[in-house]
C-alpha cells in the first residue's frame, strides 16, 4: 500500500471517528436542552484539536513503515490532486451554508456545525476518491 494511501484511511478514519464523538457528546449533553443552547465550543474545538494531533502521529507512524514515504511520482500527483478538487467541494458547499445560515440569522451553534460537518465530509469524500484511485485506477484527463 502507497504511503499516500495509508494517509488518506488515516484522515477518513480518524475525521469519521472524532466527528462521531463530538455528535455523541453534544448529544449526550444535550437532555431535554435545545441543542442550539448548549455549550458547544470547547467540546469542538477539542475534537478538531485531537484529530488534527492523532493525524499527525498516525501519519508518521505511517512513514516509518514506509521507505519510500517522500517520492511522489507523477502518478501519486495526479491523484492527490484529483482528490482534493472532489474533497474541496464540500468546503465550498460548508461556505455557502454557513454564509445563508448567517443571513438567516440562525444560531451561532448551527452555523458552526455545518462549517465542521462539511470538513468532516470534504476530509471523507476526499480520502475515499483518493483511495478508490489507488485501488481501481483513474482517468487522468
Amino acid at each position: 500500500m502507497a504511503y499516500e494511501e495509508k494517509r488518506a484511511w488515516i484522515m477518513l478514519v480518524v475525521s469519521v471517528c472524532a466527528y462521531a464523538a463530538y455528535l455523541i457528546i453534544i448529544v449526550g449533553r444535550a437532555g431535554p436542552t435545545p441543542l442550539a443552547e448548549l455549550s458547544y465550543e470547547s467540546t469542538l474545538l477539542w475534537s478538531i484539536g485531537v484529530a488534527i494531533a492523532v493525524q499527525i502521529g498516525l501519519g508518521v507512524i505511517a512513514g516509518l513503515g514506509s521507505p519510500k514515504a517522500r517520492k511522489k511520482d507523477q502518478r501519486d500527483r495526479e491523484i492527490g490532486r484529483l482528490s482534493e478538487y472532489i474533497g474541496q467541494s464540500f468546503v465550498v458547499i460548508g461556505g455557502v451554508a454557513a454564509l445563508l445560515m448567517a443571513l438567516a440569522e440562525l444560531d451561532y451553534f448551527w452555523i458552526a456545525n455545518v462549517i465542521y460537518l462539511t470538513f468532516v465530509l470534504s476530509a471523507a469524500l476526499g480520502s475515499v476518491a483518493k483511495i478508490f484511485a489507488y485501488r481501481r485506477g483513474f482517468q487522468s484527463w
